[in-house]
């Protein structure tokens, strides 16, 4: 989708539990130079009661499906216009994203981001594998990582993509910097071992 070589936003996006957040931390690691993080978690930490308070204007279903108030998405479109603003002032972030709507909510961050180079990743990771390591984190909603496994990709179009089914995050974030160091071999912008994807 991009042919930005060097994107200020690298969109990570995947369901709860397929390990984007280790990969974005590994990824941090892998960079020449300060990349931020932000991601769908950051935004929930900061709303009432972390998320789980009537103000925050989200509602989990018992199924593991989400809905959201009119005034939720008001403020999550001030979050996201901000995040490019930061962008657009020459911040590099990797955005840790779970796109519940999948490819129509990346048409709507494309608007939010019309300015500012863009580079968007897959983290896949099967059902029952995701799942199972929902079940094992305490502080997750159980039943989300199922729904989400599949749902988050229906419609999107993707520069690059991992699956983390197998595979370590470690392993994947390295995939991903050599992927954008590739892109354009003059850059040192990423550590990656390039000979993996050969």
């Amino acid at each position: 989708m991009s042919s930005n070589p060097d994107p200020r936003i690298l969109v990570l996006n995947g369901g709860s539990s397929s390990g984007k957040s280790s990969i974005t931390r590994a990824l941090q690691e892998l960079a020449s130079g300060i990349w931020l993080t932000f991601g769908v978690d950051t935004f929930i930490d900061a709303l009432p009661g972390r998320g789980d308070s009537p103000q925050a204007g989200i509602t989990y279903e018992p199924d593991g499906t989400i809905t959201f108030s009119a005034a939720h998405r008001r403020l999550e479109q001030t979050w996201y216009t901000g995040l490019a603003s930061m962008a657009g002032s020459g911040a590099h972030i990797i955005l840790d994203e779970v796109l519940l709507a999948g490819g129509s909510r990346q048409e709507h961050l494309m608007s939010v981001f019309n300015d500012v180079a863009v580079a968007w990743v897959g983290v896949r990771c099967d059902p029952d594998v995701a799942a199972a390591r929902e079940a094992r984190r305490p502080d997750r909603v159980q039943g989300m990582a199922r729904h989400q496994a599949l749902s988050v990709h229906s419609g999107m179009k993707y520069d690059f993509e991992v699956d983390t089914t197998h595979r370590s995050a470690e392993d994947c974030a390295n995939d991903i910097a050599c992927w954008l160091s590739a892109r354009d071999p003059r850059r040192e912008g990423w550590r990656g071992d390039v000979r993996s994807l050969q």
